[in-house]
């Protein structure tokens, strides 16, 4: 089936939107994977209709790009009445359906010339029930946007109630004080490079770990003990590797405050804000003071009033010339500005806010796991999110800077140091 434009008009790609289809790599595919293990079985029939609903009902996700000329000034996305092709599929069930469904979730992405740009594949017959992935080309949409489409569809699908829950109460901040900082024009730290993969593209790892434990009142987050391990572990993993010389880490962090209920903007919604660690604070720092000083930065950063991708970002996005001409410069700017792009990215989504409850046959969803994009020069990112009680963590690496056994080491050194950020 094919769907009709929409009257109304197109939607303008916003900075994030466009600076991704800018630097869209064949070799590593903008892909945001989600994975949702329910511990019955799914109507084929009932979840087609359920998903392509909750499409309907969240109009932004119904959109493919519009065509235009070279010339043409901006890039824009043209709402559809419907998807194009059906976006959801059934996997011939077997050994290894699972790994399969993750090796396409990592090497395909949906294309954006087809709406919606989100693919739901469900995998049955799994030890565990259906495994839900869902495939999601960043350019378009965000993890957050694409599972509260999904938690829609699990209302319509199970008949019960999945709006957020209330966040927990914190006291409140005071106010943020700002931290010392690293010039941004030093260069940070790489990823020590491991024993490459053999094919090009992205390998992922995922885990369940317990959720760190903190005490009550302390100063800082989980986010924090999260931040903390990222930065400890990919520190540790590079004195390992024999790295050369010492530069400070920099680690990039989504910040995302909208709201999460039905009424949730969708699209890419979080800016960037890059927290840095100098090499002194991960060698010589007991973990306390190590927590401290990280949770005076992201208080710091979340505060400060920022445009999604920085200053340059947005200047690169302003319709001054075609936007195949500013394409070109964008892409010679990446390549330009690759060292001083950051070590890492954690992308921590904290407690999944729905209980993805399917009803009485597939029931309510006990593990999600997020991994974000991880293409080169940057070649590794984490995600965390928590589903009743426990800490999902989703290792994504480039196969051109690591391999299995290195994401293997990784996750045991993230493991590790969570565990010490406890010990306070």
């Amino acid at each position: 089936m094919s769907a009709h434009a929409r009257p109304g008009g197109t939607i303008p790609f916003s900075v994030v939107d466009e600076i991704s289809r800018h630097c869209l790599r064949h070799e590593e595919p903008e892909t945001v994977h989600i994975e949702v293990h329910l511990p019955g079985e799914v109507d084929p029939g009932r979840l087609r209709k359920a998903f392509g609903e909750a499409l309907r009902r969240h109009p932004r996700s119904l959109v493919r790009e519009a065509p235009g000329r070279w010339y043409r000034r901006r890039y824009a996305w043209e709402p559809t009445d419907g998807p194009d092709a059906e976006p959801v599929s059934f996997p011939v069930p077997g050994e290894h359906a699972l790994r399969d469904a993750r090796v396409r979730a990592l090497r395909a992405a949906p294309p954006l010339t087809v709406s919606p740009p989100v693919r739901l594949e469900a995998v049955r017959g799994a030890a565990e029930g259906t495994v839900l992935f869902l495939t999601v080309h960043h350019t378009a949409m965000d993890g957050p946007s694409c599972l509260r489409v999904l938690a829609t569809a699990a209302e319509l699908y199970g008949g019960r109630d999945n709006e957020p829950a209330a966040p927990p109460v914190r006291p409140p901040d005071a106010p943020p004080v700002p931290p010392d900082t690293l010039s941004p024009w030093i260069r940070p730290a790489r990823v020590a490079r491991g024993a490459p993969g053999p094919a090009p593209g992205n390998g992922l790892i995922v885990t369940e770990l317990p959720l760190p434990r903190r005490p009550q009142g302390a100063p800082y987050t989980v986010n924090d003990q999260l931040m903390a391990a990222t930065a400890l572990s990919v520190a540790h993993w590079n004195r390992e590797r024999g790295a050369g010389r010492r530069r400070p880490l920099r680690i990039t962090m989504p910040v995302d405050g909208r709201p999460r209920d039905s009424g949730m903007p969708i699209g890419n919604g979080t800016r960037l804000v890059d927290v840095v660690f100098a090499p002194e604070e991960l060698d010589a720092y007991a973990v306390p003071e190590l927590l401290r000083r990280t949770a005076l930065r992201t208080r710091a950063l979340k505060a400060l009033p920022r445009p999604q991708l920085g200053h340059g970002a947005a200047l690169l996005t302003a319709p001054w010339a075609p936007v195949a001409c500013r394409a070109a410069l964008t892409r010679g700017l990446r390549r330009a500005a690759a060292p001083w792009t950051s070590t890492t990215l954690l992308s921590n989504i904290g407690r999944v806010p729905y209980p993805l409850d399917f009803g009485d046959d597939a029931g309510r969803a006990r593990a999600v796991w997020f991994s974000a994009p991880a293409r080169m020069p940057r070649g590794l990112t984490f995600t965390t999110a928590s589903t009743a009680g426990r800490l999902h963590l989703a290792l994504r690496w480039s196969n051109a800077l690591l391999g299995d056994g290195d994401g293997a080491r990784l996750c045991e050194l993230f493991a590790h140091h969570l565990r010490t950020t406890e010990a306070t």
